[in-house]
């Protein structure tokens, strides 16, 4: 006859040691995850929140008379912007400005030089694979600001 091990009780103690060891490691990612959104988050949109949202939705419905639709686009090293009036023509004025915005971080952030080739706006820029924003400013020929942030996402080569 062989002597049976008595199975190891499970004590208080036990108990205790389980609970605050899977607290330990939620909070713990809990504080590494908040770690690094705070340090990738690029930070305010403007410097004058309250400021801009005073005259926002002036500023709102005069861009939305403008009637005018956006689209941008990527294909090797160059960055085409399609601006268009409701009547499907092309929106010509000599003021469209354009940064590339990465998702995360201002680091990325670069200002487009663009040039007009009669139907659309194109710039030269290289992207990485990625989360890309497009932000255009531009100035109607009756003086109303137009802008918009346009997402641009690049799959990598695989």
């Amino acid at each position: 006859m062989t002597h049976a091990e008595k199975p190891k009780e499970i004590t208080g103690r036990h108990v205790a040691m389980a609970f605050c060891g899977a607290f330990s490691v939620i909070i713990g990612v809990n504080l590494a995850l908040a770690y690094s959104a705070v340090g990738t988050f690029p930070g305010l949109e403007t410097r004058a929140p309250y400021n801009e949202s005073l005259t926002f939705e002036a500023r709102r419905k005069a861009q939305m008379r403008l009637n005018w639709t956006s689209a941008v686009s990527y294909d090797a090293g160059q960055v085409t912007l399609t601006l268009t009036e409701l009547n499907g023509n092309t929106v010509v004025t000599p003021n469209v400005l354009m940064v590339i915005r990465h998702a995360t971080s201002k680091k990325y952030d670069q200002d487009v030089e663009l040039h007009f080739d009669g139907h659309n706006y194109i710039g030269q820029i290289d992207l990485e694979p990625g989360n890309w924003q497009a932000r255009i400013s531009a100035t109607a020929l009756d003086g109303t600001k137009f802008r918009r942030t346009l997402s641009l996402y690049l799959k990598s080569a695989l």
